[in-house]
Formats: C-alpha cells, sequence, structure tokens
C-alpha cells in the first residue's frame, strides 16, 4: 500500500512546468540577443569552450531536485511499521458460544449473528483496552488471544461458526476457566470476562468457574442469547430442523436462571439481549465501572515513512547538478557527453521515457489505492493491472493487484501476483507480508500444508508478527483437526462397508436356508412335538423378560447435539 500523508503540499508541483516555461522564454530571448550580435556560427568559433547541453541538463537536475523535495514534503509511506504505545483501559475476554443450538433464529437473525453484532460493536467502542476471543461449544479454545488489534478482532469474529468444533453441548465451566488463563499477569487492572451464550449448560460447574474467576480479581458478566419460550434449531442448507433421537423437534430454550447464578457468582451482572440496542448500553455502562490502568501496547501500522529514500535521491541530483559545469573542462575535451547531438537527444529521450513510464505506473497505482480504498476492488483491480502493464518490475503494482484480487475471492489470481511481488521485492517486511496473504488463502481454503508454509516463510522474514504467529497455529491446530476427521470419516466408511458385506453374507446364507418346502423331508409325529415344546418355553422365557423390563423404571438416552 502506498499514500501521502500530507498531499496538500503535491499542489506546489505546479511551479515545475511554471519554471520550465520562465526557462524556455529566457532561452529563446538568449538566442535572439546572440543574433543580433553578430552571426551563430562565428560566435560558435569565438566561444569553444561553451556547451549547449550543459545549462540545460543543470536546469532538468533542479527541477527534478526541486520535484523530489515537494514530494518529501507530501510524506509518502508504504509498508509495515510496527510501534509500542501506552494505552489506559480494562482488559476484556469474550466466551462466545458456538453451539449448534446458538443457530436458533427467536433472535433476528440468529442467536450467533447477534452476538456477532454486538461483539462488532464493543470493539468499535473500545479505544484503549485490550480484547481476547475464545469460542466454546463442548469444548473450547482462544480464537484470538488478548490483544489491541482491532482489526484482527474483527477478521477473526467474521470467521466464527458452529463447525469449528466438533464437540457439540456448552461447556461454560471450560470457557470460563480457559478465559481466567487468557488476561495478561498485569495486576490493578480492570478484567472482564463476557460470557455470550442461550444457557444450555449441559456439563455443569459453571458457577464453581465463575466464584473462582472472581476470587482472582475478575468479573464474569454473562449475555443470555435467546427466548425463554424456546426456539427450533435449523440446520443449514437442509429446510428442516434439529431433531433428537426419538424424531422430535428440539427446541431451545433461554435458561436465564443459570445465566443469573453465573452472573452473580463471578460477580458481574446478567443482560438479556433482545432485538435492541439496550442490551449493548448496559454492557458499556457496566464495563465503565472497571478500573482501568495504563499498559503497553504493540500497534501495527500499514504505512511506514518513505521520505527517507526520496530526499537521499533528491541530494543526489543536487550532487550531480553542482559537478556538471556551465563550460565546458579542458581536461575532458575529448570527452563529450553532449557535444553530439544525436546521442544527447537519444540520451534525453530515453531519461524522458523511462520517468515517464515509471511516473505512469505510479500514477496508476495512486489511483488504484484510491479506489481499494473506497472499497471498488474492481475498478482498483483495473488500475493496478494498468500499473503491472507498464512496469512489470514493480513489485508494489503487483502486491496490491493481488490485495484487489483477493477481495473479490480471486483467490488463485491473487496468489499469482503475491507470488509475483515475492519474487520482486526487496524488503523484507513487504516480502513477508506477501508470504501472509499466500498463507491466508490456502488456509481459507483448507490448504493448511501449504499455508503454513507459508506463514513460515513469512515469519523467516519477519519473526516479529505475531498475526503470522497465531495464525501459523491456528492452521496447525486446523490441520491436525482435519486429518482426525478424515481418519473419523475413513473409519466410518470401513465400518460401513463391512457391514453392508455381513448384510450381504447373511442375505446368501438366508437364501440357502429357503429351500422349497417340497424338498425338505417330512417331519416325524414326534420331531414336531418337541419343536413345539421349545417353542412354548422359548415365550414363556420372553414373555417372563418383558414383564421384568416393564416393572423397572424407564430411562431415556438421548445423545445431545446442541
Amino acid at each position: 500500500m502506498f499514500r501521502f500523508e500530507d498531499p496538500a503540499y503535491l499542489y506546489l508541483l505546479v511551479l515545475v512546468p511554471i519554471l520550465a516555461l520562465i526557462r524556455f522564454y529566457s532561452y529563446r530571448n538568449q538566442k535572439k540577443r546572440l543574433r543580433k550580435f553578430g552571426d551563430p556560427n562565428l560566435l560558435k568559433e569565438l566561444m569553444p569552450d561553451v556547451s549547449r547541453w550543459r545549462p540545460s541538463v543543470k536546469f532538468w537536475l533542479l527541477e527534478a531536485a526541486l520535484t523530489l523535495m515537494i514530494v518529501m514534503l507530501a510524506r509518502p509511506q508504504m509498508g509495515t511499521r510496527i510501534s509500542h504505545e501506552k494505552r489506559t483501559g480494562i482488559e476484556t475476554i469474550i466466551a462466545m458460544d458456538i453451539s449448534n443450538s446458538m443457530l436458533a433464529e427467536d433472535v433476528v437473525p440468529s442467536r450467533l449473528e447477534r452476538s456477532k453484532m454486538m461483539v462488532e460493536n464493543l470493539v468499535d467502542n473500545f479505544t484503549n483496552d485490550k480484547i481476547g476471543l475464545i469460542v466454546f461449544a463442548g469444548d473450547a479454545f482462544v480464537q484470538l488471544p488478548i490483544t489491541s488489534d482491532y482489526v484482527s478482532a474483527k477478521m477473526f469474529l467474521s470467521s466464527i461458526d458452529p463447525s469449528m468444533i466438533q464437540t457439540q453441548g456448552t461447556d461454560i465451566a471450560t470457557a470460563i476457566s480457559m478465559a481466567t488463563h487468557s488476561f495478561t499477569p498485569e495486576e490493578n487492572i480492570g478484567k472482564a470476562i463476557i460470557i455470550i451464550t442461550d444457557g444450555e449448560d449441559h456439563e455443569g460447574g459453571a458457577t464453581e468457574a465463575a466464584e473462582e474467576a472472581k476470587k482472582l480479581g475478575m468479573r464474569v458478566y454473562v449475555l443470555g442469547v435467546g427466548s425463554v419460550k424456546g426456539s427450533p434449531i435449523p440446520v443449514p442448507g437442509t429446510g428442516d430442523y434439529m431433531r433428537d433421537n426419538t424424531g422430535e423437534v428440539v427446541m431451545s430454550a433461554l435458561n436465564e436462571q443459570m445465566c443469573r447464578e453465573v452472573a452473580q457468582a463471578g460477580g458481574g451482572a446478567y443482560i438479556h439481549v433482545e432485538n435492541n440496542s439496550s442490551a449493548q448500553r448496559q454492557l458499556d455502562e457496566e464495563l465503565d465501572k472497571l478500573e482501568k490502568r495504563e499498559t503497553e501496547s504493540t500497534i501495527y501500522s500499514d504505512y511506514d515513512e518513505q521520505f527517507q529514500a526520496v530526499g537521499i535521491l533528491a541530494l543526489l541530483l543536487l550532487l550531480i547538478e553542482i559537478c556538471v559545469f556551465d563550460r565546458k573542462n579542458p581536461l575532458l575535451k575529448n570527452l563529450s557527453l553532449f557535444g553530439n547531438k544525436k546521442q544527447g537527444t537519444a540520451l534525453l529521450v530515453l531519461m524522458f521515457a523511462l520517468s515517464a513510464s515509471a511516473q505512469d505506473a505510479r500514477q496508476y497505482i495512486r489511483n488504484g489505492n484510491k479506489l481499494y480504498r473506497a472499497g471498488d476492488y474492481v475498478k482498483a483491480e483495473v488500475a493496478y493491472s494498468k500499473a503491472v502493464a507498464k512496469d512489470s518490475l514493480n513489485p508494489q503494482a503487483a502486491y496490491n493487484l493481488g490485495n484487489a484480487l483477493m477481495m473479490q475471492q480471486k483467490d488463485s489470481s491473487a496468489i499469482v501476483q503475491y507470488q509475483k511481488a515475492a519474487r520482486l521485492e526487496k524488503n523484507p517486511l513487504r516480502l513477508s507480508q506477501s508470504f501472509h496473504n499466500i498463507g491466508v488463502i490456502c488456509q481459507k481454503k483448507q490448504l493448511f500444508a501449504e499455508a503454513i508454509e507459508a506463514y513460515k516463510q513469512s515469519l523467516r522474514l519477519n519473526p516479529n508478527d505475531d498475526e503470522t504467529r497465531y495464525n501459523l497455529v491456528l492452521c496447525q491446530r486446523q490441520q491436525k483437526q482435519q486429518q482426525q476427521n478424515q481418519k473419523q470419516q475413513g473409519q466410518d466408511k470401513d465400518d460401513k462397508q463391512d457391514q453392508q458385506k455381513q448384510e450381504k453374507q447373511q442375505q446368501q446364507q438366508d437364501k440357502k436356508q429357503q429351500k422349497p418346502q417340497e424338498q425338505k423331508p417330512q417331519m416325524s409325529k414326534e420331531n414336531a412335538e418337541q419343536l413345539l415344546q421349545d417353542a412354548m418355553r422359548q415365550e414363556q422365557q420372553t414373555q417372563k423378560r418383558l414383564k421384568e423390563a416393564q416393572q423397572q423404571p424407564q430411562r431415556r438416552q438421548l445423545q445431545k447435539n446442541w
């Protein structure tokens, strides 16, 4: 990415063509005065040391240096910068329930989506606070370690889905326990654990975990999402609702009593989330009561100052201008860089052509950056493509084109541009960003092996990138889970094949036993009576077992998957 921090200074560039016009009229008047003085050819013979091209070259060197100094004043910025800032705020860990019951639609658009909206609004209200994110169902894991990077928080929030955790249920106790170990070791700072759930606590122990968190100086707040009347749980992509083992539709209801008990045990408050903003206001008011303290945070900026390089180039042009004399040097009179008209003209044309080509590419990149920041990724792609066509060796153009393609879900083309930018880029920080983006795309496509390799390459170039390090750990965990799922699917497939094989063998045995009746030898009267008595005894034993079973209390065990 590229931008000017103070673009207003770029209006000073109008001085460049004004000075060029003044130079043109001055040179023209000088030639008129020389013609009045005498014949130009004769004057040339009388002044052998006077160079025709050196003054022009000196003037254009000064023009170029002036242009660069104006650009330097506008503060060009590009790349990534890491800084450490001191902030005054609190620490908040959000534990979000992503069990299947959170798909119920008694809260618009659904319990889970409503929870995401609340967390996003909460992040927007944060300024100097730290935030972490935990997702839980029958199990729990840290989705985002505690950080001040709100952009990453929103990015990870958007990817939350019930399929992230294979073990279903609602284990609030595990989520609270994990949250207590996710804060920084700093003391005398407000620490809040926000549980967002529908309260269907299937495992128990949540109250005890909240009491333990309170003893450690943390406050547990519970946001109850849903209605107490209950709502069916839709199965995505089927149009049907989730059912239990008896075939009945599951009705998931908000357990307010349990939510209140957990909040009271944790020293916090219970807030009921409905289809309005009252819950958001109550939560903000509760968090404002917590103690704030100054903490140090690592801040990642998308832009780093690049005026130093522009200033060095301007200084170099000024030094060259000083070294070029108006008159020819007698010691170097045999070496003429500007005496040959054809050579001088060709040299100037080549310089201006290269400069114009590079300027066109930079102009397309600037236009693309404006369109990209405005969210018009299609037009930004067109602008970056023109920049690449003008200057195929520009790594910035290739990288920005990859960003525009990535935002349009054109992942394959984006990876090609990132790889091209990686081949051309020399700056390690910007090079690491290309590999980071390749890893993000591969991770999204569940190509975990390729994503892990890209993240490792990015960390080799920029070991201080915490976001890449976290993505690497998360990707490794997802790869392990994918391998376990594939292994389980393979076992299920083998079990199914074995079952089909057994059924086939059983059918073959049944066919062998079912022979035509006329082929069976006739049974004697004694054998028939004996078989009848055996059948009656078996029937009596069966009736006895059924009677005993009926006398025992009935129990029904259903496997909960919500």
